[in-house]
C-alpha cells in the first residue's frame, strides 16, 4: 500500500468513501459534479500545511482508502501539538483486511514524525464497533466529548 497526498483528481472517490456508510449518507451530498463546497473545502485544507488529506492506495494505484490528519498547535503541555485523525474511511469492498489496522498505524506514525504528543479522535456513539476498534489500537476514552451543531 502506498500513502501519499491527495489530490483534486482524488476527490471524487474520497467524498464518496466518505459518504458510503449509514452516517455518512445522512451527512453528504455525493453526485457528480460533486457540489463546490467539497472542492472549497478540499482547497482550504491543502493550503494549509497543518492538515494532511491522505489517500491510500493498493498496489494496482486503485485509491482504497482516505485520512486526514490535522495538527493543532496550542499552549497547553508547554506549547504542543496534537494529531486529530478524522474521516477515516476505507471502500466498502476492501473493509475486513486489515487495511484500517495499517492506516492507524501510518497515522500513528505520522504524528510522532510532526513530534505531537497525542493523536486523538472522535468517533460516534452510533459506531460501537469502531470504538472497540480505537481500544484495540491502544486509543483510550480518557474525555466525554461534546458537540454544538449549528444549521
Amino acid at each position: 500500500m502506498k500513502f501519499r497526498q491527495a489530490t483534486k483528481n482524488d476527490l471524487s472517490q474520497i467524498v464518496a468513501m466518505i459518504a458510503d456508510d449509514k452516517l455518512g449518507k445522512t451527512r453528504e451530498n455525493f453526485q457528480i459534479p460533486l457540489p463546490t463546497e467539497y472542492l472549497n473545502a478540499f482547497e482550504n485544507i491543502t493550503a494549509d500545511h497543518n492538515q494532511e488529506l491522505i489517500v491510500v492506495e493498493a498496489e494496482n494505484s486503485e485509491i482504497i482508502g482516505t485520512l486526514q490528519l490535522s495538527f493543532i498547535q496550542y499552549l497547553t503541555y508547554r506549547g504542543g501539538i496534537r494529531a486529530q485523525i478524522e474521516a477515516v474511511r476505507i471502500r466498502k469492498d476492501k473493509r475486513g483486511l486489515g487495511i484500517g489496522k495499517i492506516m492507524f498505524e501510518w497515522a500513528i506514525n505520522r504524528a510522532k514524525k510532526r513530534k505531537t504528543h497525542l493523536l486523538q479522535l472522535t468517533t460516534d456513539k452510533k459506531r460501537p464497533q469502531a470504538l472497540k476498534f480505537y481500544k484495540e489500537l491502544g486509543f483510550e476514552p480518557s474525555h466525554e466529548g461534546m458537540k454544538m451543531h449549528f444549521k
